[in-house]
């Protein structure tokens, strides 16, 4: 951007210049001949102002006024972790550096309801033991986690609040390439701060989400990528298009300093809306699977199957008994669609099912032997069937959701069983001081082995305080007290 504007600058002076010279001559010129009518000279053409496809000039300011009172300034503190007796008796004598002390952290977040609900980025709000919402007329609020989603860095906290304003939800299909947009947020704390780029690509993987199927994390990368400065802070804030509606959630930047260089990242607003509506519904995002290994197609790819297509997915493995198989796609078939929407690239492709619920039909097409074909296939969750996800009551009530701990797991830190705590927020087990990551392995003594025998022993236990025994992945073993 400030190239940007130190080519406007230089253009003015250009052109100011030129015009000075041209005025001089045209006096000296005017003494010795009579007037004659002179063609005004035309400053337009010294400047470049920003006009949208059809040519209309565009209005900033108006876009930034239509999204500027629905961004709002996070700020989070985490709580520090109960330290255990071996722990204290280290810090007592070493000290800890500061290790156990609380961590301040701050974003940005967008108001979707006029109730209070309020979308961010995961890394946000993550851990965050505090969450405060200040609005762009500084009223401030406690907030709370609705739900989140590791697996496309979205999340939902809510405020106790009515009337708020929304803003309004635009739709990132329809965005193209060299479109002006603008990025709404707080960086470095500079709250209410809105600066201007371009679409530069649509589509991005940039690898910053991490896949771990034992915690049920499948990323989702299709970034909107701009030239719009974002720097931190600007998480969680809002991409608007010019008539200030929300395409996307700036989410992450390209630097080798931390600060802006050049390149952000925003989840397209269409996935958020999918994201979102999951997790205010249902408290987990319903997330749908073809049931295929997939990558990139490519010159080489397209020579060993003879074909001249190189666009679209290519199926390296189908999953057993899942979705794909069902419908009879077979390794080496190479998607160039779903339903009406063209697939170029493994991004897209993840984008246009992230759309999609387990149970949901759709219609694959794609290229086998050379031929084009169409295949009608039932949408399916991870554990391979169209059931919905729902958080238990148990889950729901202790603000935690629970996972088998894995094999591997289990084995480096030599135990038997061992429920995983695979994610937490603000809730009676974090008020104890469980952190994520614990590995429950026994409820009042007895061992657990199930993710339904621990719920059972929680929600019936007759006693005023339940004993939570339990190991965290660095091996240390601790101890806690669940009161009624």
């Amino acid at each position: 951007m400030k190239t940007f504007f130190k080519s406007i600058a230089m253009a003015t002076i250009g052109g100011s210049i030129a015009l000075s010279g041209y005025l001089t001559f045209f006096n000296q010129e005017s003494k010795q001949q009579t007037p004659q009518s002179v063609p005004a000279p035309i400053l337009a053409q010294a400047v470049s102002i920003p006009t949208d496809i059809s040519g209309n000039v565009l209005d900033f300011q108006f876009a930034a006024n239509q999204s500027l009172n629905s961004v709002v300034h996070i700020n989070t503190e985490t709580k520090p972790r109960k330290l255990s007796q071996e722990e204290q008796l280290f810090e007592l004598f070493y000290g800890n550096g500061g290790a156990n002390r609380s961590q301040r952290g701050s974003g940005s977040g967008v108001i979707i309801s006029d109730d209070g609900y309020i979308v961010t980025n995961n890394h946000v709000v993550e851990n965050a033991h505090i969450i405060r919402v200040i609005l762009n007329d500084n009223r401030e609020y406690k907030a709370t986690i609705i739900g989140n989603d590791p697996g496309t860095d979205m999340a939902v906290i809510k405020i106790e609040e009515k009337n708020l304003p929304p803003i309004q939800i635009g739709n990132s299909d329809e965005i193209q390439v060299g479109e002006w947009v603008l990025a709404v947020g707080n960086p470095f704390n500079l709250t209410s701060t809105v600066t201007a780029g371009i679409v530069s690509a649509k589509g991005r993987s940039i690898n910053i989400m991490q896949r771990n199927s034992g915690e049920n994390i499948f990323p989702i990368e299709s970034f909107i990528q701009t030239d719009a400065a974002v720097n931190p802070g600007n998480s969680g804030g809002a991409l608007v298009n010019s008539k200030g509606e929300l395409v996307g959630i700036n989410t992450a930047i390209a630097s080798q300093t931390g600060s802006y260089s050049g390149y952000s990242f925003a989840v397209p607003v269409n996935i958020m809306k999918k994201v979102t509506t999951d997790m205010i519904q249902y408290g987990v995002v319903q997330r749908a699977f073809i049931g295929v290994g997939i990558q990139e197609m490519n010159q080489n790819i397209a020579n060993e199957l003879g074909i001249s297509n190189t666009e679209g997915v290519y199926v390296n493995g189908v999953t057993s008994k899942g979705a794909a198989e069902k419908a009879g796609i077979k390794k080496e078939d190479v998607i160039v669609k779903v339903n009406d929407e063209k697939i170029k690239s493994v991004p897209k492709l993840q984008e246009t099912i992230g759309k999609y619920t387990p149970g949901d039909k759709v219609t694959i097409t794609l290229i086998r032997g050379g031929k084009e074909k169409s295949l009608e296939l039932t949408l399916r969750n991870y554990e391979g069937n169209t059931d919905l996800m729902k958080k238990s009551e148990v889950e729901t009530d202790l603000a935690v959701t629970f996972e088998l701990a894995s094999a591997d797991e289990l084995k480096k830190l030599n135990l038997r069983n061992g429920i995983k705590v695979k994610d937490i927020s603000e809730g009676k087990l974090k008020e104890i001081g469980i952190g994520k990551g614990f590995i429950i392995t026994k409820i009042d003594k007895s061992p657990v082995s199930s993710i339904e025998e621990l719920k059972s022993a929680l929600k019936n236990s007759e006693k005023e305080a339940v004993l939570i025994e339990g190991v965290y992945p660095n091996g240390m073993k601790a101890y806690y007290g669940l009161g009624s």
